[in-house]
């Protein structure tokens, strides 16, 4: 790491110090779930104090300022537990070759452990997945089961780490994301419990994932629309200090909130949008740009096979993720289009996102398109 970058780690690790409380900054979440993570102890958040807007008085720190987002938020912390502070668990060595028989042995390793599961006999469960994670530490699904074991014993962030290690090893471990979301929500840590859980849904849906997410987003949207409401607070609180230095940048802001709100009455939530010509089309895609959505250029024809088979299958994913844009252009209607994207075979569908091409699928393809659309769409 630079001198340079070193300093600053250094200085910001002493503000720590001195001001814990800058832990409890949702900014600063990621930085508090890897301290967690690791079994460090948290000092509680400060309550904030009655008249924090109040014209009269001095504008406190900015750290306190950011505490005020949570503080006064009634939350359900209802199965909040306390984080667990062991000792990190064993770990695989990633850099080993796995020979054939190690990879029979694992999975010997992890059939025991199911066994013991369903016997209620945990302690050897825990001490079979760990065996099978040593001697096949390449497994991502060995870590995601052994995180699920640790997550039932509301050790949280002994789950996280076996999570993060699955998802390093396989990206798409529906069951990674899964299993660190509800372990997060475990420790309060509600938007990016959210975040994973949807991502997992998109994956791989199942009722317990539906049943988590029924209680995490009423936390993350209750803190999301918190932080909004606080945002313009502060934005009215400078505006009167100073109006003039203010008014220009609150005016730029609410012609890009208009321009935003034109975008999206211009898209259709949960509907495939048909393009006829490229002017249409530049319009569509000037709106989900403007409204930061991802947008996907269907390519068909009406005599194409594969394209009958895949069609259906993109009007149910348009209803799955409503906040992506859909397009759908028939290449002999829409000559010019096709033209303008080149289009030598169909279907074939293009990633858009503010403005530029982010990726592609060739053929009529289910799991990678709707692995992409999760991968490239919004977490929420």
């Amino acid at each position: 790491m630079e001198e340079g970058k070193l300093r600053e780690l250094k200085q910001f690790i002493e503000t720590c110090k001195s001001n814990p409380s800058l832990l409890h900054n949702p900014s600063l979440s990621f930085f508090k779930a890897y301290l967690l993570s690791l079994g460090a102890r948290i000092p509680p958040q400060p309550k904030s104090e009655p008249g924090d807007f109040d014209e009269k008085k001095s504008d406190p720190p900015l750290s306190a300022q950011d505490d005020i987002i949570e503080s006064d938020i009634e939350l359900d912390n209802a199965d909040v537990v306390e984080p667990d502070n062991d000792p990190p668990q064993k770990m695989g060595d990633p850099s080993v070759e796995v020979t054939e028989e190690q990879r029979e042995a694992a999975q010997l390793a992890k059939s025991k452990a199911v066994d013991a599961m369903s016997q209620g006999n945990i302690d050897e469960a825990l001490d079979q997945l760990t065996e099978a994670i040593l001697l096949n530490p390449h497994s991502a699904i060995l870590y995601a089961t052994r995180a699920s074991v640790f997550m039932k014993l509301k050790k949280p962030n002994a789950a996280i780490r076996d999570a993060d290690t699955a998802l390093k090893i396989n990206p798409d471990s529906a069951k990674g994301y899964k299993i660190r979301g509800m372990s997060r929500a475990m420790l309060g840590l509600w938007e990016e419990a959210a975040s994973d859980l949807h991502v997992a849904s998109r994956l791989d849906y199942d009722e317990e994932i539906d049943m988590a997410l029924k209680k995490v987003e009423p936390n993350a949207h209750k803190i999301e629309e918190h932080r909004r409401k606080y945002e313009r607070l502060r934005k009215l609180k400078e505006q009167k200090k100073d109006p003039i230095k203010t008014e220009a940048p609150i005016k730029k802001e609410q012609e890009t909130e208009a321009q935003v709100q034109e975008a999206l009455s211009a898209l259709k939530d949960g509907q495939i949008i048909g393009i006829h010509s490229t002017s249409e089309l530049e319009k569509k895609l000037s709106a989900a740009s403007k409204a930061s959505r991802l947008a996907i250029l269907y390519f068909t024809a009406t005599w194409c096979g594969p394209c009958r088979f895949i069609s259906p299958i993109y009007t149910s994913l348009a209803e799955k993720y409503p906040k992506v844009v859909f397009l759908k252009v028939d290449i002999d209607e829409a000559r010019d289009v096709a033209s303008a994207w080149n289009i030598s075979s169909v279907p074939v569908f293009f990633f858009v996102k503010n403005g530029k091409e982010v990726d592609n699928v060739v053929g009529a393809d289910k799991s990678t398109l709707e692995r992409k659309i999760a991968q490239h769409a919004d977490p929420l």
